[in-house]
C-alpha cells in the first residue's frame, strides 16, 4: 500500500482525488485558458455539509491557475504562488464544480493569473488573481 501511496503521490493522482478528482477538461491555447472540473463532496463542506469552506475553493482556483501555467510553457514549467487574491460570491455547495484560469502574463519569472470558480448551478461564485514565481518541472 505504501509503494502505492507513494506512486499516486508523484503522479499527481492522490492530490487531484483529494480535491474532488479535479482534472483539466480543456485548454484554449490563444487565449491561454484552461477549464477544469471537480466533485464538491459534504465533507468538504462546514453548515452541516452544504457550503464549501473558503480553502477549498481557493485551492481549486489555485489548482486551474497552476495547471494553465504548466500547459501554456508545454508541460515545461509550474508556479508556485506569491500572492492569491479570492472573492466570493456565491454559495459552492455539494455537486459539480468546474473553474476556468487564464495566464494573463507570464515573464521570465513571474506569471499573473486569474480564475473565476462556478458553483453546481452555474453560477459564478470566487474569482482569483495570483502572481506566482515560474519554476521547472
Amino acid at each position: 500500500m505504501n509503494d502505492d501511496l507513494e506512486a499516486r503521490i508523484r503522479s499527481g493522482q492522490a492530490l487531484s482525488e483529494s480535491m474532488g478528482n479535479f482534472h483539466v477538461t480543456g485548454w484554449a491555447p490563444e487565449s491561454k485558458t484552461l477549464q477544469a472540473a471537480f466533485t464538491v463532496r459534504r465533507e468538504y463542506c462546514h453548515t452541516n455539509g452544504t457550503i464549501a469552506q473558503g480553502g477549498f475553493i481557493t485551492a481549486w482556483l489555485d489548482a486551474a491557475m497552476a495547471h494553465a501555467v504548466m500547459h501554456d510553457t508545454a508541460q515545461q514549467q509550474t508556479v508556485f504562488s506569491l500572492e492569491i487574491k479570492v472573492s466570493f460570491y456565491e454559495k459552492v455547495g455539494p455537486g459539480q464544480g468546474r473553474v476556468e484560469a487564464r495566464v494573463i502574463k507570464r515573464g521570465k519569472r513571474i506569471a499573473f493569473l486569474e480564475a473565476a470558480l462556478y458553483n453546481a448551478d452555474g453560477k459564478l461564485a470566487a474569482e482569483a488573481s495570483s502572481t506566482g514565481l515560474l519554476a521547472s518541472l
